[in-house]
């Protein structure tokens, strides 16, 4: 048990290479566990993008498309944003057709993924069983939450080789790095999305609960910040929610370091905070927890 104390003992080369170990393993068993998730979520979003990918000749060639959207509400053409002006260009094509709308529909893996990644077990009556294993909570943390971000990045690489490969024959003039670009604002966005439900499951009385807050949180940001596009007074607030530093196509000719760091950077401080609250907290033997005060209308 953590005394508060540093001995030589735990800094010793055996020890090191025994905790990595059982974070190794740990990573492995949660990889493993996602397997079923990966192969999904790699199955459906590589076929959606093989199926944009063939449109995209269709797309752009049809004639008077441009007059059609121009007659579209103003509104509506700036909740989008300049993806509905500049569709017919490889990364306007991008943006609207896959990007625009990527971190909701992934983000509904990583809010699941990240929230059932330790209090998933709880709830089942595994966790206090594995907590009996000689490995310590930090091994069991961090080796779980590099497997969710190992499964993550499968699925959004499995994403992009379904436009790398066949962009060449559809006339899509981009490079592999050009095409790589875009995925890696919304790795980090897909990190922090895992990472707040993480935390929010261990402040949360369930699973259930943080994956529907933070889906809810990230769908919330979605319409805000195309909110934002109507109405000015709106961009006070979405200039700091987390989809407001989310490239889209726009990552095709350029990353922003800046926003990319920054948003894996918080990722970084809800993973730390979710580590902070597992190390502190009892472990239920099983079922959803309470909430931890008094709620007015309960004795």
């Amino acid at each position: 048990m953590w005394n508060g104390r540093l001995s030589k003992k735990s800094f010793s080369p055996i020890t090191k290479a025994r905790r990595y170990s059982k974070m190794f393993a740990e990573f492995k068993h949660t990889v493993r566990r996602l397997r079923g998730q990966i192969i999904g979520w790699s199955l459906g979003l590589g076929l959606y993008g093989l199926l944009m990918v063939s449109l995209y000749d269709s797309i752009v060639a049809i004639e008077g498309i441009e007059e059609l959207f121009a007659s579209y509400p103003p509104e509506l053409l700036a909740f989008f944003g300049d993806a509905m002006t500049a569709f017919t260009s490889p990364e306007g094509y991008i943006d609207l057709y896959y990007f625009l709308y990527m971190p909701i529909i992934i983000g509904i893996f990583a809010a699941s993924a990240g929230a059932n990644l330790l209090v998933g077990d709880e709830e089942k009556g595994r966790l206090d069983l594995i907590m009996s294993y000689p490995v310590s909570r930090t091994a069991l943390f961090w080796g779980r939450w590099l497997g969710f971000m190992t499964a993550t990045a499968v699925i959004l690489i499995i994403s992009w080789l379904s436009w790398v490969i066949p962009a060449g024959s559809v006339g899509l003039e981009l490079t592999w790095l050009e095409l790589l670009r875009p995925f890696i604002p919304l790795f980090a966005i897909l990190l922090l999305v895992g990472g707040l439900a993480l935390l929010l499951s261990f402040l949360l009385p369930s699973a259930r609960m943080a994956t529907m807050l933070g889906s809810s949180l990230l769908v919330g940001n979605f319409l805000l910040d195309g909110l934002a596009n109507v109405n000015e007074d709106l961009k006070n607030i979405t200039e700091y929610l987390p989809l407001h530093f989310h490239q889209g196509g726009a990552a095709i000719t350029g990353l922003n370091w800046a926003w990319l760091f920054g948003l894996l950077a918080v990722s970084l401080v809800c993973a730390s905070l979710a580590w902070l609250r597992f190390q502190q907290r009892d472990i239920r033997v099983g079922g959803e927890g309470s909430w931890q005060f008094a709620l007015p209308w309960k004795k």
